[in-house]
């Protein structure tokens, strides 16, 4: 056992990010996200959401850089240590990088990421069916809204009818 036990020792060491990597980036954060589903407390939920979106983060990040960072040999311990700060609840370290790096950005943004073009006044009034027929009467008068509100009758008692035969305009029911 004496040297094959060292060799295993060595063999482990040498490996420690290839063993206990999956461990710490994808098991144990699955069982605390399950976890945290099951609670009723928001902080456990920011830390894994968080957690969950800073992983996605670094394997972008890792999957866009590969070439790169194949010439750094350190980058698998410093992604483990990375990680394990962002993991272990004693230093609740995707709840730190959440609180103090993206919620500020989120609610302050200094760039515009999206452009998303909004009409004016869009949510000055609720859209509801009482403020959509006034703005109906207004374009188009009060006649047209008539017309409209016999047509959707007509329609409505053409649905309910067996028989109805359709001539343009005329709906004719038997």
């Amino acid at each position: 056992m004496g040297a094959s036990g060292n060799n295993v020792f060595a063999v482990l060491a040498n490996n420690i990010d290839v063993i206990a990597g999956p461990v710490i980036s994808l098991a144990f954060p699955l069982y605390a996200s399950i976890r945290a589903i099951e609670t009723k407390s928001r902080a456990d939920d920011q830390q894994w959401l968080t957690y969950w979106v800073l992983y996605s983060m670094i394997t972008l990040f890792e999957l866009t850089f590969a070439k790169v960072l194949e010439w750094f040999p350190i980058w698998p311990y410093a992604k483990l240590i990375a990680t394990c700060w962002l993991v272990l609840p004693y230093f609740n370290g995707a709840s730190y990088v959440y609180e103090h790096f993206i919620r500020p950005f989120y609610r302050n943004p200094q760039v515009k990421i999206w452009y998303v073009p909004r009409k004016k006044d869009i949510f000055s009034k609720p859209d509801d069916i009482l403020t959509a027929a006034e703005k109906y009467m207004e374009e188009n008068g009060t006649e047209a809204f008539e017309r409209l509100i016999s047509r959707a009758d007509r329609e409505a008692r053409a649905r309910r009818s067996d028989y109805m035969l359709f001539d343009g305009e005329n709906y004719y029911e038997y």
